[in-house]
């Protein structure tokens, strides 16, 4: 049975909205999820949850790591805390997955140092699925690695290609390099050195696509440096937000519009960002998630179980 681990202590709105997503997502499933974080809380947040078609069990951590801390000394100095005891029980080889709304960098951290990279993966990468109108774009890195190599961005292409064909059945996912202009001349140092790896390589590379071509929907893989991928992320998350509430009249009065912010707009439709090339499945869902996000955070974390995305990767 597959069984996914959920960081109860992680983000804002924890544990009242995790708990209640984490109920939701494995509601009439064949899965079981357990919840990891501070007894009390915990406790009382389960009393007030229909349990009927739910597999709940729960693992007990007392510490918890603050988003402003420290990721690698926090996860040194607090090996009681939900996320370290989270990553540890993938580790142990007792669930499946891992599902964390904390400090991004401790869920990386613990990952890596408790897990460690897949063989031949150099680092890690934080992707994450954007909607676009002609289908899914897988967009990495998004934070993990601000300072990469060509060689890194060639791995997050390699990651990605086996992402889109087992999750979404794409024969030859299309990749394409973020840039500055299409021509191959155009970028910085890391992005021409890149295009001419990716040139050379098996994948189905098209060249270079520009920041518009991502909601278009250009490539199936997108790649870039975290440093720059973050900073596309946080900007488009920015703009979702500033057109919902200039066109809020609009997109509560038209189901097309609703629809549309759904889908492309609402970071909690995403799921969550996933960190590939670890030794297990790891999701991290944004700070702000609620029910909703996690409950789909679970179904996403179940997919890449089913389709064995982790064990794909690497050598």
């Amino acid at each position: 049975m597959i069984r996914i681990v959920v960081d109860a202590m992680g983000g804002d709105y924890a544990p009242r909205e995790i708990v209640r997503g984490a109920v939701e997502g494995g509601r009439g499933r064949d899965i079981e999820v357990v919840l990891v974080g501070r007894r009390e809380a915990v406790e009382k947040e389960l009393s007030g949850c229909d349990l009927n078609e739910v597999r709940i069990n729960t693992c007990w951590a007392e510490e918890t790591v603050g988003m402003s801390e420290d990721p690698v000394q926090a996860i040194r100095r607090k090996p009681n805390s939900s996320i370290a005891v989270g990553i540890k029980l993938i580790k142990n080889s007792h669930s499946s997955a891992f599902v964390s709304g904390g400090n991004t960098g401790a869920v990386a951290a613990a990952a890596l140092l408790t897990l460690g990279k897949k063989k031949g993966i150099s680092r890690p990468a934080l992707s994450i699925v954007l909607t676009s109108p002609s289908g899914p774009v897988l967009f990495l890195d998004v934070g993990a690695n601000p300072n990469c190599k060509p060689q890194h961005l060639v791995q997050f292409a390699e990651m990605g290609n086996i992402y889109m064909k087992r999750i979404f059945n794409i024969s030859e996912p299309r990749i394409g390099l973020l840039s500055n202009g299409e021509e191959d001349t155009k970028g910085n140092k890391l992005a021409r050195a890149t295009h001419q790896l990716l040139s050379k390589g098996r994948l189905n590379f098209l060249g270079n696509v520009e920041g518009q071509d991502l909601p278009r929907g250009k490539a199936d893989v997108v790649v870039t440096d975290g440093f720059t991928g973050n900073v596309v992320i946080k900007l488009g998350e920015g703009l979702g937000e500033v057109f919902a509430e200039l066109s809020k009249q609009a997109v509560d009065n038209n189901p097309l519009f609703r629809e549309a912010q759904r889908r492309i707009l609402n970071y909690t439709a995403l799921g969550g960002a996933l960190l590939l090339g670890v030794k297990g499945n790891v999701i991290i869902t944004h700070g702000k998630s609620d029910a909703g996000a996690i409950k789909q955070a679970i179904r996403l974390a179940e997919q890449m179980v089913e389709q064995r995305v982790a064990e794909a990767i690497g050598h």
